[in-house]
C-alpha cells in the first residue's frame, strides 16, 4: 500500500510538469489519427530533421510550424511533377491526399 502524502503528491505533480509537454501533454493526449500522421511525418525526419526541426545552416527546408495549406500545396505540386527537387516527387507519389494533409497537419502544429 502507497501512502500519498502532500509532499508526494506535490513531487509527483512537478515531476510530470519536468517531462517533455508536461502536464499539457496529459491533458491533450492524442488520438489515433494524430499518432498515424506523426508516424507518417517520421519518415521525413532523414532529411528535414527530427519533428521537421533542420539543423542551422541546412539546405533543406524545416517544416515544423509551416502552414499546412503550403505544405500540401508543395507536396501536391512534387506529385503531379510541377515543381523540382531531387527526390521530393518520388516521395510524394507514394503518399494520398489523405496522407498529405494529415502529415502537413501535423508539421504544421509542431512549435
Amino acid at each position: 500500500m502507497m501512502i500519498q502524502t502532500p509532499l508526494l503528491a506535490a513531487l509527483a505533480a512537478l515531476a510530470l510538469l519536468a517531462l517533455p509537454g508536461g502536464a499539457q501533454a496529459q491533458a491533450q493526449a492524442p488520438d489515433a489519427t494524430a499518432l498515424q500522421a506523426r508516424n507518417w511525418a517520421a519518415a521525413c525526419a532523414g532529411c528535414h530533421g527530427p519533428a521537421g526541426r533542420v539543423p542551422a545552416g541546412s539546405p533543406v527546408p524545416g517544416l515544423a510550424g509551416r502552414d499546412k495549406s503550403e505544405l500540401v500545396r508543395q507536396m501536391q505540386d512534387f506529385r503531379q511533377g510541377k515543381r523540382e527537387a531531387t527526390v521530393m516527387q518520388q516521395i510524394a507519389k507514394g503518399y494520398s491526399d489523405q496522407q498529405i494533409e494529415a502529415i502537413a497537419g501535423w508539421f504544421a502544429a509542431v512549435r
